[in-house]
């Protein structure tokens, strides 16, 4: 034995009571169960929310008269691009014509090119004598401005189509420029290849001579049937009569549900339940997790998600890609009171690197006493659920909101039976045999846009660049 040896075994002698015995005395302080997938659901909590008796909600509207300006949509074998020949009937001249074999001849005669990026499609000035539709890829529509320099009029993008005046048989000049933004593959119908068709077709005729008839309905701006007035008049005229049309068939929304069963041993609900109640943990994480999907859905369900209900003609393309602040610009200009911006987070970082590389640095506000980005004070709220691509791409929303506004607004009942929050309610379905308690936890809601330009949606956003 060495010198050194009782020594160490002096130090390894324990003088006191240690602390793994120690805990087998002591209450131990304890977190409520943590969720990781818990988000801000800045959506839900801005949207005001409007009572939907009876479980469906209707938007009366003005009548408005539909020009057919929707997307046509492709398929393709290869690199062999056709149009599918129900989609023509989104061009105006077309909507509601539905003679598929007149149809099927027609999208055999659209002839398919492709064009490089920075390539003219259509030149200014020239002879409007072919209806062009965008396949893949993105197009700018410039012009020339008053002062001598070149101006972007818009941006289009898949599905997206111009020229289609040429069906009308009205004889003009192409009153702006279109190149190719990226590499783009469109198809088109030339002036000839349609009159040879309209020739073969009564019913093509009879149709185009019908939706020209109707398009000389009166209506302003937004499409909607005119009120007729007199103003700045002096005597005694005869005023014109007037009334406000409705539409006939106006739409309804239906609240959706989110349900899902919770079971709970009565073990657990009877032996352990402090200092935390067990049951109602369950039900927090549980009515969490409802709430996250009820956001979601609000972005994207095809029914009435945000996403796929926003207007045709509030829907735009980035004018290169990222999000810049002239897109978000071209956002807030197409609407009035705009309340929020709604984006992924990753879309935000994309165009806070964007404005820092124009030496912009935009002031934030507050909302709800928490900090957040903005632009032209209007905040950009962070929202995970819209989807984004694996091109790296997503969308920006826009959108005013309340009835009052004539906007966005969120639909739900309260007055539940068993409800524990505004349209959510938990009903307890007995025990089974096993001593299992089951509860039914279940969320109403919807969204409805009350008027079409509430809401707007910037498309093709690129965030990887």
């Amino acid at each position: 034995m060495t010198a050194t040896e009782p020594l160490t075994r002096a130090a390894e002698a324990r003088l006191s009571l240690g602390t793994a015995a120690a805990r087998t005395l002591a209450t131990t302080t304890k977190t409520r169960p943590q969720m990781q997938g818990i988000s801000p659901r800045w959506l839900l909590r801005m949207l005001p929310w409007v009572e939907a008796a009876g479980g469906a909600y209707r938007v009366n509207r003005r009548l408005t008269y539909t020009v057919g300006d929707g997307r046509v949509s492709f398929t393709n074998v290869g690199a062999d691009v056709r149009v599918v020949p129900q989609e023509l009937a989104e061009l105006a001249l077309l909507r509601g014509f539905d003679d598929e074999d007149t149809l099927t001849a027609l999208a055999g005669r659209f002839v398919q090119h492709e064009y490089a990026a920075g390539e003219v499609i259509v030149r200014h000035g020239g002879p409007l004598d072919e209806v062009v539709l965008v396949a893949h890829g993105k197009v700018a529509k410039v012009a020339p401005g008053e002062y001598g320099d070149e101006i972007t009029l818009a941006t289009l993008a898949d599905g997206d189509h111009f020229g289609d005046e040429l069906l009308s048989g009205i004889s003009r000049n192409w009153p702006f420029t279109v190149k190719a933004v990226t590499p783009v593959i469109v198809l088109t119908l030339r002036a000839e290849a349609f009159a040879d068709l309209n020739g073969r077709s009564e019913r093509l005729r009879e149709h185009v001579r019908e939706m020209l008839a109707a398009g000389e309905k009166p209506q302003n701006a937004k499409g909607e049937s005119e009120i007729e007035m007199s103003s700045g008049h002096d005597g005694e005229p005869l005023l014109p009569g007037t009334f406000a049309d409705y539409e006939t068939s106006p739409r309804e929304y239906e609240l959706a549900v989110a349900q899902t069963i919770l079971r709970v041993h009565t073990r657990v609900t009877d032996l352990y339940n402090e200092p935390m109640n067990q049951l109602d943990e369950q039900l927090r994480l549980t009515t969490e997790a409802l709430r996250e999907r009820q956001e979601h859905e609000l972005v994207n369900n095809r029914e009435f998600g945000l996403l796929h209900n926003a207007d045709l003609k509030s829907r735009f393309q980035t004018r290169s890609g990222p999000p810049t602040p002239d897109d978000l610009d071209e956002l807030v200009s197409r609407r009035r009171k705009t309340k929020f911006f709604l984006a992924h987070p990753r879309a935000i970082a994309a165009f806070g690197r964007e404005c820092t590389r124009r030496g912009l640095y935009p002031e934030g506000t507050v909302v709800e006493d928490k900090a957040v980005p903005a632009w032209r004070g209007v905040p950009i709220l962070p929202c995970d659920k819209i989807p984004v691509s694996e091109a790296g791409t997503t969308s920006i929303l826009a959108m005013r909101t309340g009835v009052e506004d004539h906007g966005v607004i969120g639909l739900h009942q309260t007055g539940l039976p068993d409800e524990v929050q505004p349209g959510l309610n938990v009903r307890f379905e007995g025990i089974n045999d096993q001593a299992v308690a089951s509860y039914l936890v279940s969320a109403y809601y919807s969204a409805a846009v009350l008027v079409p330009d509430a809401l707007g949606v910037l498309e093709n956003v690129e965030i990887a660049r």
